[in-house]
């Protein structure tokens, strides 16, 4: 099967106190590119996160959400620093000497200056985490792909559509192509005629006159070639797998058999199925960015 580069997946994970929520959605790119964005207290995940989509997903520009929640009593504690609270009373005792003040302390008071009560947050378990993100991310990703793999579906029946067509334009040239030199050869031999009246006509010069109109149309091996390609993109398509650009790399090389037939063509309905065929690469090239 193949697949697209565009698609969306979400999950949501609880586990315990613990929720995950990740989105992830992609197009078209070259190459696999992932702007991720995740809480800060997440962030020594983003490396295992990257990765982790790179069992999914080859190609594509990836969007990816991850939103945390723990909701644990005790994720959080308040922390007493004596030391701190000691050096305050110092100071204020040495104030009130120096001042004569009356030494009013109160722990009230105290309590409210800064670092003598701070809060700290507990000490997390990562692998714990982790296994909790990863489920979230597996399961996002595994929608991401569905929904690449329904769409590369479509893009590949399409596709087959398309090559089926050009296959038809081919098979026309194929079958015109002599019928152009006859045709040539037929006119030529009328001109002379009309020229001549009763002379002799030389049949070895209007033989020698055709053969080099034939080689100046010949496209046999244009078509020979792009029949080949049309195959090849073809059997990819069924096979399946990450063929995107190869596909390209295929679409490149039929429009350039397409152009050379399209030049040598003194043929009107040759033409017009030359500018046909170029249309439908075209519309094939198009497509074919966004397969993965």
């Amino acid at each position: 099967m193949i697949k697209s580069m565009t698609g969306f997946g979400r999950c949501e994970i609880t586990e315990g106190n613990r929720k995950y929520t990740v989105e992830m959605k992609s197009v078209n790119h070259r190459y696999l590119d992932a702007n991720i964005k995740m809480p800060k207290k997440l962030s020594f995940f983003e490396s295992s996160v990257r990765n982790e989509l790179k069992n999914y997903v080859q190609r594509g520009k990836i969007d990816l959400f991850i939103i945390y929640e723990d909701f644990s009593e005790d994720n959080v504690c308040i922390r007493y620093n004596k030391d701190i609270a000691a050096e305050y009373i110092g100071y204020l005792k040495q104030m009130a000497a120096d001042f004569g003040l009356d030494n009013d302390i109160r722990v009230s008071t105290l309590s409210r200056y800064p670092e003598v009560f701070s809060m700290e947050e507990q000490t997390v378990d990562e692998e714990e985490i982790w296994k909790g993100l990863a489920k979230a991310i597996q399961g996002a990703a595994e929608g991401l792909v569905q929904t690449r793999i329904r769409e590369g579906k479509n893009l590949a029946e399409d596709l087959i559509g398309k090559l089926d067509g050009m296959l038809e334009h081919v098979a026309f040239i194929e079958v015109r192509s002599p019928q152009i030199i006859e045709e040539y050869r037929k006119k030529l031999t009328e001109r002379v005629h009309e020229l001549l009246s009763d002379a002799t006509i030389d049949e070895a010069r209007i033989l020698t006159e055709v053969t080099i109109f034939a080689d100046k149309v010949c496209v046999d091996e244009e078509l020979v070639r792009l029949r080949s390609h049309i195959e090849t993109m073809k059997q990819s398509l069924t096979d399946g797998g990450s063929i995107g650009r190869k596909l390209d790399f295929i679409a490149q090389e039929m429009n350039r058999e397409a152009n050379t037939i399209l030049s040598k063509a003194n043929d009107l309905a040759v033409s017009n199925r030359g500018i046909d065929l170029k249309t439908e690469i075209e519309k094939v090239r198009e497509q074919i960015q966004n397969i993965e």
